[in-house]
């Protein structure tokens, strides 16, 4: 038995006004899964439905929000946030994450992927000072810089200052919705991030996991997030995936090319796949999570290079 491997709408739904059809090339591809991910717009709705009906393919996982909220035309994960201190905002997440669950029952999918929210700064946001340090010193050996690991520290101690009220916001909002989803048959997949605000700082996530049921929530590694975070000296890539190992659930693949794009095809960054699929295990979601910049040509080579370390 082997990790259901999907490749994701991210790569296409833009193109589409057909749902059916954009399942159609996703399936020719040689696809047996997909996701169906946070560009989902209502009107592919139909023809996503019928074509899972029709058996052109089978759902691995869905992604927050999915299907977008009405009015929205493009990919908006963040449009409302679990962290959000404001009360409608909170209210419009619930909603809108209760509808996701509601639509990953509805098309099979056993997995909503989901990110955990932000610390917001109006003003001495300290990872901007770290992303231009970043862009004064170019360098990929910028994580051994001891001027850039003091301004880390610093950074670090800032956002453990502010980031409570944030945290405890989401916490509270997950809590809201996983007795929601176990209902439903949905496990909901914690996302690790890219960026220094958003949450949870990742050395948090093997005790706040730890606390969640493992029928309800598990953690979702994204290589991409993992290998931007590690450049910046906040992770080791390998050392994060030992402690999350026990709680894994699925993986957003995609590579990172040396000008720090994400969502590039597998094999064309330095992100280290091989190590990567070593914590791959039969129960996993393996999901191609591509930038809609990407050719066919170069998601057919991803899908085969991800093929070969499964054998």
């Amino acid at each position: 038995m082997k990790p259901r491997f999907s490749l994701s709408t991210s790569w296409c739904s833009h193109r589409y006004t057909d749902g059916y059809a954009m399942v159609r090339e996703m399936a020719g591809l040689g696809f047996e899964y997909i996701e169906l991910s946070h560009g989902v717009r209502i009107t592919l709705v139909p023809g996503i439905l019928k074509a899972v009906e029709d058996g052109l393919v089978k759902i691995s996982s869905t992604h927050n929000f999915c299907p977008l909220p009405t009015g929205i035309s493009q990919a908006a994960p963040n449009l409302f946030e679990p962290s959000a201190l404001d009360a409608r905002e909170h209210e419009q997440w619930l909603r809108h994450t209760k509808r996701s669950i509601d639509f990953a029952a509805q098309v099979r999918s056993n997995v909503l992927v989901c990110h955990l929210g932000s610390v917001v700064y109006v003003w001495l946001n300290p990872a901007r000072r770290l992303r231009n340090y970043a862009r004064r010193h170019p360098s990929p050996e910028l994580r051994y810089d001891t001027r850039y690991q003091t301004l880390l520290e610093n950074s670090r101690e800032k956002l453990r200052r502010r980031m409570a009220a944030y945290w405890e916001r989401t916490k509270q909002s997950l809590n809201e919705v996983l007795g929601y989803a176990k209902q439903k048959g949905v496990r909901l997949g914690l996302e690790n991030r890219e960026k220094f605000e958003e949450l949870p700082v990742d050395d948090d996530f093997p005790a706040y996991l730890a606390g969640l049921p493992a029928e309800s929530a598990g953690y979702w590694h994204d290589t991409g997030h993992a290998d931007i975070k590690e450049k910046m000296g906040l992770i080791n890539h390998r050392m994060h995936l030992e402690k999350m190992a026990p709680r894994l659930i699925g993986f957003h693949l995609h590579d990172v090319d040396a000008g720090g794009r994400d969502h590039q095809p597998i094999g064309s960054g330095h992100v280290d796949f091989k190590m990567v699929s070593e914590f791959w295990q039969p129960e996993h979601v393996l999901v191609l999570e591509l930038s809609p910049r990407i050719p066919v040509a170069d998601v057919r080579l991803s899908r085969e290079r991800i093929q070969t370390l499964l054998g």
